[in-house]
């Protein structure tokens, strides 16, 4: 299989544990690298056999903005539910951060894989 990937998605929702958390939005970075077969696609240069990644990338931005989570962990499986769900998709990795939320590191989260591993 080949990768699609989507690095630095930043989108701005409702996470945390603190109640001032939950009165504020705060960044959130994404990368996913999305397990998927691109040779139709390089055949025949037809973006609807191929992984729309601004598709992908427009679903979690409008599901993430819309909604909010208490823990990191929590989302990453929601967005990787979606993505294998609702996209060609057998298989991904997704790296969901959380810049500045501990002092004096630059961002801390969680690294997630999901899916059948055909790579």
């Amino acid at each position: 299989m080949d990768i699609v990937y989507i690095r630095e998605l930043e989108i701005q929702t409702v996470i945390g544990i603190y109640d001032w958390e939950r009165e504020i939005r705060q960044t959130v970075s994404l990368d996913l690298d999305m397990a998927t077969d691109i040779r139709a696609a390089a055949a025949t240069e037809d973006i609807d056999n191929t992984l729309d990644y601004k598709a992908v990338s427009k679903r979690l931005i409008a599901f993430i903005e819309e909604s909010e989570f208490l823990l990191i962990e929590t989302m990453a499986e929601r967005v990787a539910e979606i993505v294998l769900a609702e996209f060609p998709v057998p298989w991904l990795r997704l790296r969901v951060g959380k810049p500045g939320a501990v002092t004096g590191a630059r961002d801390v989260g969680v690294i997630i894989e999901r899916g059948l591993r055909t790579l």
